[in-house]
């Protein structure tokens, strides 16, 4: 950090937020506060501002249309979004819109609050260096080429600190921030991927639909956050019941995939079983409080010399686990793609 402090925005409608973020920031940076988007905006008109912090959800205008807008009108701040919300989409939409240095999560951490704050002044006074060094080309004669040179290898290191924060943000784009297992989105690339192997080398394969019965009670008895500790635990559980060829992935709420290559119907209903009773057997523990959890599981078993599509099995897929739901759950259901359906109760 330079002597010069940074001046800091930070822009949220919850009045207790900005007063412990400016008592928090205050010792290292210039701090100054909005509780709204439009006031944050007559703020830019008013002076210049090296760093915004937002929060995503307030009235009328989101964070991420803050900083499109900050992004349009003053490009040179860095900006930074914040959101007690781990939605992937919105990160997603805020690294695209309004090209984020950073997304960050509530509660912070006052720790890594201020290390991803130190990062971005850094990176303002590394840019506001480098526009003083152009102008100074202008000038300058043999001493300055060496200057040129330092400023080189000064930009490679930015450039390569650059680099690992897209590989970051690529892979948060493709994981779940829940349970740190591959979303919906890395879930359909894998399985286009599987398929079109297969479609070279013909295999059977299996694909599985897996639903926590009755999660919503869960829920309702332990809150979201007894609903969140279990999922990370199921998550964890389902993962050691796999093979190592075997993929897994949360979809969406409750619900998780399962791609299982090499996998016909004997097979299928060995892993489904396996996962069935694998979790029917954990012990799952919030707050001392032991919760009895099961799963029910549809399964779409595409034989060796079956054409498959991946939309196709994962409708078979769907009905298998809509039938394990309406014979009772805690069992598996398994659908071929030819027209004989097999059944392993739980």
């Amino acid at each position: 950090m330079a002597n010069t402090k940074c001046s800091l925005l930070v822009v949220d409608d919850e009045p207790y937020i900005l007063a412990t973020l400016s008592s928090l920031l205050s010792a290292e940076f210039e701090v100054v506060t909005a509780d709204s988007a439009e006031a944050a905006q007559a703020l830019f008109g008013q002076r210049e501002i090296d760093v915004v912090l937002t929060d995503q959800r307030m009235p009328r205008l989101s964070g991420t249309q803050l900083l499109e807008w900050v992004r349009q009108h003053h490009p040179r701040t860095v900006r930074l979004l914040m959101t007690g919300f781990a939605e992937l989409e919105e990160a997603v939409e805020a690294i695209n819109r309004a090209q984020v240095f950073r997304y960050l999560f509530k509660p912070w951490r006052g720790e890594e609050l201020l290390e991803v704050l130190h990062s971005a002044a850094r990176t303002f006074l590394l840019e506001r260096s480098n526009e003083q060094l152009l102008n100074e080309l202008r000038t300058l004669n043999l001493e300055l080429e060496q200057r040129v040179q330092q400023r080189t290898r000064e930009l490679e290191e930015a450039n390569h600190e650059l680099e690992q924060k897209n590989k970051m943000l690529e892979k948060l784009a493709l994981t779940d921030p829940l349970t740190a297992l591959p979303n919906r989105r890395a879930m359909d690339r894998l399985a286009e991927r599987e398929l079109r192997r297969r479609d070279r080398y013909p295999s059977p394969l299996a694909v599985g639909l897996i639903d926590v019965d009755h999660f919503k009670k869960i829920n309702c008895d332990y809150l979201l956050p007894g609903g969140d500790k279990v999922l990370v635990d199921l998550a964890r559980c389902l993962v050691g019941s796999l093979r190592t060829v075997d993929l897994m992935g949360r979809i969406g709420g409750e619900e998780f995939l399962v791609i299982a290559p090499e996998t016909d119907m004997a097979g299928a209903m060995v892993l489904g079983e396996r996962i069935r009773s694998t979790v029917e057997s954990t012990v799952f523990v919030y707050k001392e409080h032991k919760i009895p959890v099961t799963v029910s599981l549809g399964f779409a078993v595409a034989e060796g010399n079956v054409v498959a599509d991946y939309e196709q099995m994962k409708h078979i897929a769907a009905a298998a686990l809509a039938e394990a739901k309406v014979k009772g759950r805690n069992r598996a259901i398994l659908h071929s793609l030819t027209p004989r359906p097999f059944e392993q109760a739980g």
